[in-house]
């Protein structure tokens, strides 16, 4: 019984450390990329910068509007941090 509670004790610690806030994080970009909607300012983890101008649902892509012209990208080449710090409104000091 002894020899088990370390096992044990290091399965939590790497239960709470790592696997949790991975799913936690999968979970976010999952919503973020169900609730993206036109009109949207997203950067992709590329680093590519437009708008939102078609959602797909049937095979889970949208199609973005860049100065270059428009392409079609997988909602999940989408960057949910970067996207959220375009969208937040500038505070003024």
């Amino acid at each position: 019984m002894e020899s088990i509670l370390p096992f044990v004790a290091m399965f939590a610690v790497v239960y709470f450390f790592m696997i949790a806030p991975q799913m936690k994080r999968a979970k976010q970009e999952k919503k973020f990329a169900a609730d993206l909607k036109r009109g949207d300012k997203v950067i992709t983890k590329s680093g590519l910068h437009g708008k939102v101008v078609d959602l797909n649902d049937k095979d889970n892509s949208c199609v973005i509007e860049t100065l270059a012209g428009k392409i079609k990208f997988e909602r999940s080449a989408i960057s949910m941090e970067m996207s959220k710090k375009l969208n937040t409104p500038a505070t003024t000091k």
